[in-house]
């Protein structure tokens, strides 16, 4: 989710990382989130001994942990988010040109894949292998319809009125994903392509990611919808004299 920061830098006010340093960020940031989602899945389910819950327990609290560490130090950079539904977001409420939007996806879905890889390397399996884990049927489309519209509208409601409380509140909302939803909460079409390249205990078959996808970004964009305008951008206060004789009003801004 977006984590964006202010510049801790007084002499570079407003400073924007460019583009090149942005995409980097996201792709390593994604491809840690992964590695973070299937190494502590393989990890727990190993020494859980065939305790699903013990092992679902486990794994949510260190992707929850992970998430927080990398919105923190990645968000200023990028935005910190790691997943498309989050950029398309952006997108439609104008913080990224199309260019940009599909640059973000486009490094995301790689990231993932590396991420994936990665984790296996720890573990030594095969550096990819397709799920056999079936995720399907309208409880899970559901669950993760419903995932992705409160991941989007809480962090669109937060990085507008607390915005650095926002890599805890994504966080906490997807850790308790992974134990009120029937689908563990992927919430992330990035992720859930990653989970396809890996049999082991967050996988999901090939066969199952597109409805998972559809669901995510059809809850997402309700969200983006429905908060934007339930928790309108503020404004940046009242401008001075000399400006309002030009303007009339101040612009706005948004920070999530």
């Amino acid at each position: 989710m977006s984590a964006v920061a202010p510049s801790s830098s007084p002499s570079v006010p407003n400073s924007t990382p460019d583009i090149a340093r942005r995409l980097v960020a996201e792709a390593l940031g994604t491809a840690l989130l992964v590695a973070i989602v299937v190494g502590s899945g393989i990890r727990a389910e190993r020494l859980a001994a065939g305790d699903t819950a013990l092992a679902l327990l486990c794994n949510a609290l260190a992707t929850g942990a992970g998430l927080v560490a990398l919105l923190v130090s990645l968000g200023p950079v990028s935005g910190g988010h790691f997943n498309p539904v989050v950029s398309l977001s952006n997108l439609i409420q104008g913080r990224l040109s199309p260019r940009e939007a599909a640059g973000y996806v486009l490094v995301q879905l790689i990231g993932a894949t590396l991420g994936v890889m990665a984790a296996h390397a720890m573990f030594g399996l095969p550096a990819l292998s397709l799920s056999t884990q079936a995720r399907t049927g309208v409880p899970m489309w559901w669950s993760e319809c419903l995932a992705s519209f409160g991941l989007i509208g809480l962090g669109i409601a937060t990085g507008r009125s607390r915005p650095g409380l926002l890599p805890f509140v994504v966080a906490g909302y997807i850790t308790a994903g992974y134990w009120f939803t029937s689908s563990t909460s992927f919430a992330n079409p990035a992720l859930t392509l990653a989970c396809a390249l890996t049999d082991t205990f967050t996988g999901i078959r090939m066969m199952d990611v597109p409805a998972f996808v559809l669901a995510q970004i059809f809850g997402a964009m309700n969200a983006t919808l429905l908060f934007h305008w339930l928790c309108p951008p503020l404004s940046t206060g009242p401008a001075p004299m000399s400006r309002r004789s030009w303007k009339g009003r101040a612009g706005l801004t948004s920070a999530d």
